[in-house]
């Protein structure tokens, strides 16, 4: 997609403030010490098997039928042309808005203390762990929501088979030109739950079973966040697989490379470890 000049002045502008915010951010690390083994080493160790499975079904979803299959079986009632959450509370107040405001309100929390502990030196030790939640939750929801503007691809709700105006097209097929704009792809409020797996990294070197918990916690909220989408008719399956493995990957490589594995001083790192 191509930008106009005052566009892409406009959006360098709107870009400033973040920027400053992630330099800041990891300039203050460092005299934190990082550890000896090679950076991109960590970063191909922790990506490799998730990168495998989601290859796997990312193929297998962009060359068959199952997006439709699972959303016909699971979410779509056929003798009724309905979708089974479009009108729950649940889903649509508790799980969408509610959800929503819930990530919006931990990245809040999580700059309040970031700013806190430049007047309390007590609250230093969370500095970087803070900055680093909040950078990588944000660039994980902010660069799915900039793909669902750029992919082309329409929401479930939209396609043929469950009453819409649109062919169904496979993800990398060739899309007819006359075919309005979709902005359907990857899942964004999927993305916002499955951006909580930033917490793993968070406590990684503090206590192994806060950062299992923490991953555990991105993942249910993702499977939640994603599912009742499905079933209001606003994503297919392959649109949440994506948007898991970027929420991996985008606070996996901000962990790895720009805050150099190292969130914690040595001291509160130890101190944590040895009360896991």
């Amino acid at each position: 997609m191509a930008y106009s000049s005052p566009q892409r002045g406009a959006l360098v502008e709107a870009a400033a403030p973040a920027a400053t915010f992630i330099t800041a951010a990891v300039a203050d690390g460092r005299a934190v010490a990082t550890r000896p083994e090679s950076g991109l080493l960590f970063w191909w160790d922790s990506l490799r098997v998730p990168l495998m499975v989601f290859v796997f079904a990312a193929a297998v979803l962009a060359t068959t039928n199952v997006d439709i299959d699972v959303a016909r079986w699971v979410f779509y009632d056929s003798v009724a042309h309905h979708w089974r959450g479009a009108g729950n509370w649940w889903v649509n107040e508790f799980v969408h808005i509610g959800g929503r405001w819930l990530v919006r309100v931990l990245v809040l929390a999580a700059l309040l203390i970031w700013a806190s502990a430049f007047a309390n030196r007590r609250r230093l030790r969370w500095r970087r762990p803070a900055a680093y939640f909040a950078i990588s939750v944000i660039l994980t929801v902010g660069i799915v929501g900039l793909l669902k503007s750029l992919t082309n691809v329409h929401c479930a709700w939209d396609l043929a088979p469950f009453g819409g105006r649109f062919p169904y097209v496979h993800l990398f097929a060739h899309r007819p030109e006359y075919l309005a704009q979709g902005q359907c792809f990857p899942a964004a409020h999927a993305s916002s739950g499955y951006a909580l797996m930033t917490l793993y990294f968070v406590f990684r070197e503090r206590s192994r079973r806060w950062a299992l918990a923490g991953l555990a916690c991105g993942i249910f909220a993702g499977l939640v966040f994603g599912l009742a989408q499905q079933s209001r008719g606003a994503h297919l399956l392959s649109h949440d697989v994506w948007s898991a493995m970027l929420a991996w990957l985008i606070p996996l490589s901000v962990y790895t490379f720009a805050f150099k594995r190292r969130l914690w001083r040595r001291g509160a790192a130890a101190a944590g470890a040895g009360g896991a």
